[in-house]
């Protein structure tokens, strides 16, 4: 394969070493890369169709995918979640995930790549272990990074979920108030700050499908998941470790922090929002 062939993939804040070869994309692989492949052959095989299909490695070692074609939202294209049925569209593809993943059984040697570990409920066995897999409690096999940056907008309207590297036992929760935190959206910069926030978390929550008591357990989690997003870039900026330190130099961790506390200042109005509507 000649260097011509290949088409360098920019965007989002760990990108290096991707790139498009024809329909697929290749990227460095790492030892979480076979549990991470199982779980996408495994959402391939039970019809959901919001993950590439992962295809093996390439003679290089890179992990081989699916190429999917269409539009990153994030930033210059977040108009197309603006519209409250939109945005439902992707809740009801977080839940569709979700519900996929709950009878998936990782390989008994899986890896995982855990960067944050998880603060809500029913987390499995740890870094290295597979979960429980089976949804009970919130269990699952999580995403860890469903957010614009990583949502892809095909031309027939359909959604796609990409990079799954940090996929890890998890709970249904802390993914989902990850994915609020980026598509309501919940931020303190008033340029990204809507002013219907409290009615677009109330659709995604009722879209997704959420009861009374997860919603009541996810209210302290929309702070606590932005503020585990700081607190990882500030630890890992402290031992040199790239490119979580030109992301702390370049004002993540600020960001990071200032948004959890705009959601935890209004935890009482997230609350109302969800319950009251």
């Amino acid at each position: 394969m000649s260097p011509a062939e290949e088409q360098p993939l920019t965007g989002g804040n760990v990108s290096a070493g991707v790139v498009r070869v024809g329909d697929t994309v290749r990227r460095p692989a790492g030892p979480w890369t076979p549990a991470v492949h199982a779980l996408l052959g495994h959402l391939h095989a039970v019809g959901f169709r919001g993950a590439p299909r992962a295809l093996g490695l390439d003679d290089q070692g890179r992990e081989v995918l699916d190429f999917v074609p269409g539009e990153v939202v994030w930033p210059d294209r977040f108009a197309l979640v603006r519209p409250r049925d939109r945005l439902a569209d992707v809740a009801r593809l977080v839940r569709e995930f979700h519900d996929a993943v709950r009878d998936f059984t990782p390989p008994p040697d899986a890896c995982w790549q855990v960067l944050i570990p998880d603060e809500g409920e029913g987390t499995g066995d740890g870094e290295d272990g597979g979960g429980d897999g089976d949804g009970e409690g919130g269990g699952i096999i999580a995403h860890h990074d469903l957010a614009p940056w990583n949502l892809v907008a095909g031309r027939d309207g359909r959604f796609t979920f990409i990079d799954w590297d940090v996929a890890a036992p998890g709970s249904r929760l802390w993914d989902v108030a990850y994915a609020l935190h980026g598509f309501v959206p919940l931020r303190t910069d008033p340029a990204w700050r809507p002013a219907d926030a409290g009615e677009r978390l109330r659709v995604f929550a009722d879209a997704y499908g959420l009861d009374e008591a997860e919603r009541r357990r996810l209210v302290p989690l929309l702070g606590r998941r932005a503020r585990s997003m700081h607190d990882f870039l500030r630890d890992r900026a402290g031992r040199g470790e790239q490119p979580w330190a030109r992301l702390w130099a370049e004002g993540h961790g600020d960001t990071w922090r200032g948004d959890a506390e705009y959601i935890e200042e209004r935890e009482a109005h997230w609350e109302r929002a969800l319950l009251d509507g």
